[in-house]
């Protein structure tokens, strides 16, 4: 039986500079949570499938269950803790998913709100099909799938500045022009 191999990894965690020594066999995902208490990094599927246990590093999504905790040596990792403002307050894609009630039992809401967060930072305006297929890498349970895409959708058109638009985006996720047209679906009486 071999001994355990430990490596002394330096690294940044939402924003704060940090080191630890720890098994050279670990992932990053037990890392986070068993050293550092970083609930919000999900234990789902254990195989890079799911996207609960979804980080940021270096300002791109990855699945922290499948990266080795050595691999974190000298790069800088973000938690949903570490998109929390100062004085706690939730960032816009937070807000967003409160908003349209995205979030149900929460347990994906961490890894799709970073990877949503990846996508926004792009600064670019993606179609509805783009979207889905960035957001595709994670599995949600509770079936929130299109509360979760219009949470992303508002949240992109509102960073574009087009607030106008990102208020018409309906449950469908489509920027509706016609102020009736939501509601008619509702009420099978009146014509669309």
């Amino acid at each position: 039986m071999s001994e355990r191999q430990y490596k002394t990894v330096h690294f940044t965690l939402n924003g704060k500079p940090t080191e630890r020594n720890v098994d050279v066999r670990a992932s990053l995902t037990d890392m986070l949570r068993n050293d550092y208490r970083m609930t919000s990094v999900k234990k789902g599927c254990e195989v890079g499938e799911c996207g609960a246990c979804t980080v940021i590093i270096n300002g791109e999504a990855f699945d922290s269950c499948i990266y080795l905790a050595v691999w974190a040596e000298g790069k800088e990792i973000t938690t949903l803790e570490g998109l929390l403002g100062p004085n706690g307050e939730l960032s816009d894609i937070q807000e967003a998913f409160v908003e349209e009630t995205a979030i149900q039992c929460g347990f994906c809401s961490p890894g799709f709100i970073l990877s949503a967060w990846e996508i926004l930072n792009t600064g670019k305006e993606y179609t509805d099909d783009e979207l889905r297929k960035l957001l595709s890498g994670h599995l949600c349970r509770c079936t929130g799938y299109e509360n979760i895409f219009r949470a992303v959708k508002k949240t992109m058109l509102r960073r574009l500045g087009k607030y106008e638009e990102a208020e018409k985006v309906n449950d469908a996720g489509i920027v509706d022009t016609d102020e009736r047209k939501p509601f008619a679906s509702l009420d099978p009486t009146v014509q669309a």
